[in-house]
């Protein structure tokens, strides 16, 4: 996915959850040497930890989402929590936009 479709992506993603009443945190946050979480947000005292995925059709983007993937959020996700002093209940989720339609799934794991 180009950089431009991914910011289209993420934008109509954060217009998704301040519908839904999330509190967006931060976007990019880029841990040292271990990757990128595209959207930090909280709801109901939970961060929820948020990749992005978009694509022509549902599978395509769900499927990138790899056990790979998941393990450099995870890391990601323990990077921030430590730099931020923080003891949070929190889950990874994913928004995927395929044309108009964007699912929320909420607590992926692989």
């Amino acid at each position: 996915m180009s950089r431009l479709k991914g910011s289209f992506a993420e934008e109509k993603a954060l217009k998704y959850l301040l519908l839904h009443k999330f509190t967006i945190l931060e976007q990019n946050y880029y841990a040292k040497k271990l990757g990128e979480i595209d959207i930090i947000a909280s709801k109901d005292d939970i961060y929820h930890f948020i990749e992005v995925k978009s694509s022509t059709t549902y599978e395509n983007a769900i499927n990138n989402i790899t056990k790979s993937k998941l393990f450099k959020i995870q890391k990601s996700i323990e990077y921030y929590l430590q730099i931020k002093r923080l003891d949070v209940s929190y889950c990874i989720d994913a928004i995927i936009i395929v044309e108009d339609k964007i699912d929320f799934v909420e607590n992926i794991t692989m």
